[in-house]
């Protein structure tokens, strides 16, 4: 029973080789602190949960979802309206909005709505790995646009050859960024719609982490941007703003044609969201903000904990502006490691878990990446047994 070429073509799932090295950790009674995985700790709000039990108790919330039910067309209009009140863009509901099951899935069907064989897809590398996987699982052309540090992990689009961007179908984007939680401004998303102008070109652009956001940055949206309806849609996800991760509930905005046609590829895949997920959604994103705020304030703490805490004992790290990331070359005494080697060493020896840069691409090697899932106490007590590595004799 032979899998087919193109999933073939996937690496080994990150977290499931994390989570190999950490299971063999526990085995040996080492206590795991996981800054790997960027999995929100806090709670969902709970104005959010008691709106789902509630949703949850009425009959018809238990049939298949359809675009036509008064949830799903409430949530698209409240939708429309936090987009407006957060960015200042108006969108059509009806035609501009479409809710998903988790931007992730998203994500990977976009590639697979607009993707043929011969069709090449340019990715920013590193990336979060659906944005190349789902590349690779719709079976196209994959080319990899190298981020390096010295530019600030933007990619250089007007240095790609022409023979590549003429049969480019897809461009994705992610600002901020993940692993790097590198930002971009309204100069950059300019420079990139006139860019795509006359190049038929789709513009994907992943926006996950627009509310967590520190020191006075502001994260814009690249449908601020006159023209970019053209060709752009944008990717948010309730995951990370409001803690729901497990609910599996995202949203895709702009182009009307770009989202008629990935609707219709959702059309044969699923049956859309549970409804009282629909509308535990609406009443996050229509609710009180003060939580999304409390949970910033709370990243940064953590931020604050772990960049000053490696900055103290001899890693320099950078202090990101924005996601609950942090993005960290290897640190020189262990250069001539890998990062999977690096990474490993840390989970046999303080049982500290971290992301390989690989994890996310080639250009990733070299880098580690930390996510702040973890409270001030814990992030502490892995700065301190990370020392201990770093004063090791190699």
């Amino acid at each position: 029973m032979d899998e087919a070429n193109r999933l073939k073509r996937l690496p080994l799932y990150l977290f499931t080789i994390i989570d190999k090295l950490k299971e063999e950790a526990i085995k040996q009674g080492i206590d795991i602190i996981d800054l790997g995985m960027g999995n929100p700790d806090q709670p969902t709000p709970p104005h959010v949960i008691k709106e789902l039990c509630k949703r949850a108790h009425e009959r018809d919330n238990h049939r298949y979802s359809r675009s036509i039910d008064p949830s799903e067309e409430t949530l698209r209009a409240v939708i429309a309206n936090w987009y407006k009140k957060k960015f200042g863009v108006t969108l059509d509901p009806n035609e501009e909005v479409l809710p998903l099951i988790g931007s992730k899935e998203g994500i990977a069907h976009l590639s697979l709505a607009f993707l043929n064989n011969d069709d090449i897809a340019l990715v920013p590398n590193p990336a979060y790995p659906v944005h190349f996987n789902g590349v690779l699982i719709a079976g196209g052309i994959l080319h990899n646009i190298p981020l390096y540090e010295k530019n600030g992990y933007l990619p250089d689009l007007k240095g790609l050859p022409k023979e590549i961007t003429d049969k480019a179908k897809l461009l994705f984007l992610s600002y901020p960024h993940n692993p790097t939680a590198a930002v971009a401004g309204h100069d950059f998303f300019e420079e990139v719609v006139g860019w795509a102008k006359g190049k038929n070109i789709i513009i994907g652009h992943d926006l996950a982490y627009s509310d967590i956001v520190f020191d006075k940055y502001r994260a814009p949206s690249m449908l601020e941007i006159k023209g970019s309806k053209e060709m752009c849609i944008e990717f948010h996800t309730c995951s990370k703003s409001y803690n729901m991760a497990g609910w599996r509930i995202g949203f895709a905005i702009g182009n009307a044609r770009i989202l008629r046609s990935l609707a219709k590829t959702k059309s044969y895949i699923d049956f859309g969201i549970f409804k009282p997920i629909q509308y535990a959604a609406i009443k996050a994103l229509s609710g009180p903000q003060t939580c999304v705020k409390n949970m910033v304030s709370l990243y940064k703490e953590r931020r604050d904990a772990l960049v000053k805490g490696l900055r103290k004992i001899g890693w320099h790290v950078p202090m990101p502006k924005a996601t609950f990331y942090v993005w960290a070359r290897i640190p020189d005494k262990y250069s001539a490691l890998t990062s999977m080697e690096f990474v490993s060493l840390l989970i046999r020896e303080t049982g500290v878990v971290i992301s390989p840069g690989t994890g996310f691409g080639e250009y990733g090697e070299g880098y580690v990446r930390f996510a702040l899932v973890e409270n001030v106490d814990r992030i502490n007590e892995a700065v301190r047994r990370i020392k201990r590595v770093l004063e090791m004799e190699t």
